[in-house]
């Protein structure tokens, strides 16, 4: 049956669907609304399951307070394009919204929630039909305290953090732990939360690198003795390019095959377990110092850490949690 232009902008007005999206949805619903509606919902969950190995990397990330509340939520899609679509934005602000309004415990109370007359997820699947990519929420963070404080970076819904502290204080100081917390990548809070099993991980890999760092050290000094430069020979890739361009002669370089596996074979018989243990427990001192938020030196005064500048501020002052999701590869 023909359906009107009226009928059309009706649909595409309740669904947000593209113009001739609604009126295929129309033609075979035979001009129902509701049954248009359910034809283009499926038509969302046919787009979804198509394209559920593709990569969500782009997407919009805001962070909402309310008093000693606060949320987070990550809403992912395929391309910038549609990231800063009006309605695609419209959709993570309305899930927020929600979720500051209803304080879901996690993500999948949160996408079992009605936003309107469909569940959180359900909208999510109807969006990703009506742009043709794949979308999911990928994340969702809640933290409450004395005082919180949300960031969202330069504006752009890519990078956000929340920030709870342990009593009041001035919205400067706070944003001031958010932006530390936004541009220095912390993992944990302080170094007492860290696991036992993520300790020793750490510092097993730690370890590792340390070992290869001590061979390639003596391999280097080898080479260096026989008068080759070490950054000439260090792949075989280099080395006959470097052959071609005349930076190392045929014998320079037939003399660092012969040193390399040498070196290194005698290198790693004889390491100094101590001197090995010694080096990586400093590594792993300076890792906790780089991934803990309050060991952290304090962007705005590198001499101090931010639990330092807090207890300047005050001393009893402190962060008690933090959130952080970002859509970019750090």
């Amino acid at each position: 049956m023909a359906v009107t232009l009226a009928e059309i902008n009706k649909l595409r007005q309740k669904s947000q669907a593209g113009l001739m999206d609604c009126k295929k949805a129309l033609t075979e619903a035979e001009g129902d609304i509701d049954k248009a509606m359910e034809i283009l919902r499926k038509k969302g969950q046919l787009i979804a399951a198509k394209r559920s190995d593709r990569e969500a990397s782009e997407g919009c990330v805001l962070a909402k307070v309310d008093g000693n509340y606060g949320a987070m939520v990550a809403l992912k899609c395929e391309t910038d394009f549609v990231a800063k679509n009006a309605d695609f934005v419209k959709l993570a602000n309305d899930i927020i919204t929600l979720a500051m309004e209803k304080k879901p415990k996690n993500i999948d109370e949160l996408n079992a929630l009605m936003l309107g007359d469909q569940t959180v997820a359900e909208a999510v699947t109807y969006r990703s039909g009506v742009t043709g990519e794949k979308m999911e929420l990928d994340g969702y963070y809640t933290i409450e305290g004395e005082k919180v404080v949300a960031y969202n970076h330069m504006g752009q819904n890519f990078l956000c953090t929340l920030v709870a502290m342990n009593k009041e204080c001035s919205d400067e100081v706070a944003k001031g732990i958010a932006m530390q917390a936004a541009a220095m990548s912390p993992l944990y809070l302080k170094e007492e939360d860290v696991t036992d099993e993520a300790r020793a991980k750490e510092l097993a890999s730690i370890i590792d690198k340390t070992k290869e760092d001590e061979v390639k050290r003596a391999v280097e000094n080898a080479l260096k003795k026989a008068g080759i430069n070490p950054n000439l020979v260090d792949s075989e890739d280099h080395i006959n390019s470097n052959i071609t361009k005349g930076y190392i002669t045929e014998d320079e370089a037939a003399k660092a095959r012969e040193i390399i596996p040498a070196v290194s074979e005698e290198a790693r018989k004889n390491l100094n377990d101590k001197k090995i243990e010694m080096i990586s427990q400093g590594r792993l001192n300076k890792y906790f110092k780089e991934v803990c938020l309050l060991d952290q030196a304090y962007i705005d005064d590198s001499k101090i850490t931010v639990a330092q500048y807090l207890a300047s501020v005050d001393k009893e002052l402190t962060v008690t949690d933090f959130k952080r999701f970002t859509l970019r590869s750090e």
